[in-house]
């Protein structure tokens, strides 16, 4: 992944990390750094990351996806949908290399960031797959962990990601102030998509301010996608998905959804 002239620019702009992006991501906050520098330069020249946000690259994306590693637990299999340029699932896979995640992103230009990303930063716990959650869902084994930052409001964000949790398993929303506003709003709909107990997390609080707001939904049923009702989950199929395995996500999938391409870093 070359840098050009123009990229080089967007990257001066990128600052030290702060000190609470040593807290998050320990002694591989260098390769942090690399990822932050990727995101600086091809992210911006590729229109992954816009300008201006270079200068608040650590403290409003990195860092604040960071924090959200400490509600998943050690080897969990997780399934960023929506990754875009990453965030949150590659900051999870920097600061985190116990987990498998996998990336599901249905742009072209954006899963070949991911893919040129994942090489260049050496991760072996990432997979990226070219797809639509609702593409994939059948094609991957239920995650112990759903992950999706800033992809729709929270009904729909629920119908797309909660089929690709185990049951038992959680969806992990990054929000924003309004988050207890679409909790009330969208209660209805996330019951009858299976979803069974909802809270409102702050992560990194006393790190970051203002922390990290995050919604989580317990999966407590499988409900069918396209269909608001609940689907039987074979004994089979429940023992694979039970969360306390950690065998979800990237480490137990090779197969690719509908347009799907999977590839391991």
């Amino acid at each position: 992944m070359a840098a050009s002239s123009s990229s080089s620019s967007a990257g001066s702009e990128l600052g030290e990390p702060p000190p609470a992006a040593a807290a998050v991501f320990g002694e591989r906050l260098e390769l942090a750094r690399r990822y932050a520098e990727l995101l600086a330069t091809e992210g911006v020249v590729r229109g992954l990351i816009g300008p201006r946000e270079t200068p608040r690259l650590w403290e409003r994306h990195l860092v604040n996806c960071g924090v959200m590693a400490e509600m998943i637990p050690v080897g969990a299999g997780v399934v960023d949908v929506g990754s875009g340029a990453g965030l949150p699932g590659l900051v999870l896979a920097v600061a985190r290399p116990d987990l498998a995640i996998t990336l599901v992103e249905p742009l072209a230009r954006r899963t070949a960031f991911l893919d040129e990303a994942v090489e260049v930063l050496g991760l072996d716990n990432v997979m990226v797959i070219r797809g639509r959650a609702e593409e994939v869902v059948d094609h991957l084994p239920g995650a112990d962990v759903v992950t999706a930052r800033a992809v729709a409001p929270l009904d729909k964000l629920t119908g797309w990601c909660l089929p690709l949790a185990a049951v038992g398993g959680r969806l992990l929303a990054m929000k924003g102030s309004s988050a207890a506003e679409e909790v009330a709003e969208h209660a209805a709909a996330i019951e009858a998509l299976g979803g069974g107990s909802v809270e409102i997390r702050l992560c990194g609080s006393g790190l970051i301010d203002p922390p990290t707001t995050v919604v989580e939904i317990v999966k407590e049923r499988h409900v069918l996608p396209g269909r608001q009702k609940a689907g039987p989950v074979s004994a089979r199929k429940a023992a694979r998905s039970s969360p306390s395995s950690g065998t979800g996500g990237a480490r137990n999938s090779g197969r690719g959804g509908g347009r799907g391409r999977p590839r391991r870093g």
